[in-house]
């Protein structure tokens, strides 16, 4: 077979010496086509570790001796067009790596479920998404320009590919029609470039596939972008300060599922400071997603001002609702957007966030950063050249405070534990401060800490899904229920200076 090819290849010298010669010198050109060159390449090893080259290459050389050097340009040319196509690619890799790793990070963001509350309650997915754009515009076109020499290069020398296999046909035919070559000479000529093009065919149709499978990926794009949105528009959020309040709400999150809340009724005043007790399990998290409407109750309703939560703009009523989640979300970013993005209208505005921080008392934690509120909070990339920072737990934890404070006009505030990653000392400074900051708002108080619910205008201790005690704390002590059991039991654990 290998011995074929070599004949094969030295029959257009023999039919036509000097047309031979210019098809031969296309094809060096072509990289012999990068199917071919690696084609010649593989002859020749797989010759000489067989112990059979001598006969095949015997034959070309015979015929025409200047092969010897234009055998050793076919695979010089392609590994020097490949090394320069190497060196050009990691010389431009820089230019886009850095947007590339924002624009994982803004995908990761997106469709992480973790991040997903956040996202949905602050209203960062257009500004996520409009970001993650941009770095995919800037990465695209950086490759798109490394790109296009190679491109232009390889579409080029694929074009030659049939004009020298159309030429050496001819060659060969010229030399069947004046005697100088057999009908079996053309017919070997014949069967060798259908074997090369062959090859070629192959990867255009693995090509092809590749097309067809992003041409039907992008297709399912399209039909997501055209599903419509199954929450349509409905009213505005009764403007002002007004009650919240869950009417015999039953929820589960699956219809085969264990009822996680059941009956429950309760009442969030305007203004009022409103703690959620309860051991993991009793429903507090599911009472949090339903009052961000994350979801809704199978059972019953929860009320705006007297008007349904499932009736009011989603986005409308997001907007009035500020939340610090237990599991917060430390974005990489500068640590005014980490603040700022907490009223992400109002982003680029430097006084809201700067007095959002002074609130949470991270402040000066800020100013104390190597660029202050513009310092980039993340050790995975870099601004400028410069590696970012990171903070602590207690200190991102205040971040977090601050970005739900940004929101000076949200009717309520839903605080998960946001202390606890605080000092009994920076504990107190946030609670005396929040009072004095969400003056006329309601506020909804989740915490293990019972002492810091100790000032709340109503205790609401949840068990099972169901509201076992509520009142004041002095009220529930002196009732001695489960309350006063768990608030003695971490007031214990200080006073006998044991670990519990």
């Amino acid at each position: 077979m290998i011995r074929s090819a070599a004949a094969a290849l030295a029959l257009p010298f023999r039919a036509a010496p000097a047309l031979a010669a210019v098809t031969l010198a296309l094809t060096v050109l072509a990289g012999a086509g990068p199917a071919v060159s690696a084609w010649l390449t593989g002859l020749l090893v797989d010759e000489l570790t067989s112990g059979a080259a001598s006969t095949g290459l015997a034959a070309v050389l015979v015929v025409w001796p200047p092969m010897v050097p234009l055998l050793l340009i076919c695979p010089a040319t392609a590994v020097l067009a490949r090394l320069a196509t190497a060196w050009r690619e990691a010389s431009t890799e820089e230019s886009w790596v850095a947007a590339d790793r924002r624009r994982l990070f803004y995908r990761s963001l997106l469709t992480d479920v973790r991040a997903a509350k956040e996202i949905r309650l602050f209203g960062l997915g257009n500004l996520l998404r409009a970001r993650m754009v941009d770095s995919l515009t800037a990465v695209s076109g950086a490759r798109l320009a490394a790109d296009r020499p190679r491109t232009l290069a390889q579409g080029a020398l694929a074009l030659l590919g049939p004009v020298v296999g159309g030429t050496g046909t001819v060659v060969v035919a010229v030399g069947v029609g004046s005697g100088r070559a057999s009908v079996g000479d053309l017919v070997l000529f014949l069967g060798t470039v259908a074997g090369v093009q062959g090859g070629v065919s192959g990867v255009v149709l693995q090509l092809g596939v590749g097309a067809g499978r992003a041409v039907r990926l992008f297709g399912r794009y399209l039909d997501v972008l055209a599903t419509p949105d199954d929450l349509p528009q409905g009213r505005e959020t009764p403007s002002g300060q007004a009650e919240i309040r869950f009417h015999d709400v039953w929820f589960r999150y699956r219809d085969d599922g264990p009822w996680v809340l059941r009956g429950v009724d309760l009442a969030i005043p305007a203004g009022a400071a409103v703690g959620l007790v309860g051991v993991n399990g009793a429903g507090k998290s599911a009472l949090v997603k339903l009052l961000c409407r994350f979801y809704d109750p199978q059972r019953g309703s929860i009320t705006w001002g007297g008007v349904d939560l499932r009736e009011l703009d989603l986005a409308a009523l997001r907007a009035r609702i500020g939340v610090v989640f237990q599991e917060f979300t430390a974005y990489d970013l500068t640590a005014a957007e980490n603040i700022g993005i907490g009223q992400v209208n109002a982003l680029g505005d430097r006084g809201r966030v700067t007095r959002a921080a002074i609130t949470a008392r991270v402040d000066d934690v800020v100013d104390a950063l190597p660029d202050g509120y513009d310092t980039l909070l993340s050790r995975t990339h870099a601004d400028g050249g410069r590696t970012g920072v990171t903070l602590s737990g207690g200190q991102w934890q205040r971040a977090a405070l601050a970005r739900c404070l940004t929101r000076d006009d949200a009717g309520l505030l839903v605080l998960d534990e946001p202390t606890s990653g605080l000092d009994a000392v920076g504990e107190h400074r946030v609670h005396e401060t929040l009072r004095r900051h969400a003056a006329g708002r309601a506020r909804l108080l989740v915490s293990h800490r019972l002492s810091a619910l100790r000032g709340a205008d109503l205790i609401v201790a949840l068990s099972g899904g169901r509201i076992a005690e509520r009142g004041r704390h002095d009220e529930l002590m002196d009732a001695g229920g489960e309350y006063a059991r768990l608030f003695r039991l971490q007031a214990g654990g200080y006073q006998d200076g044991r670990v519990r």
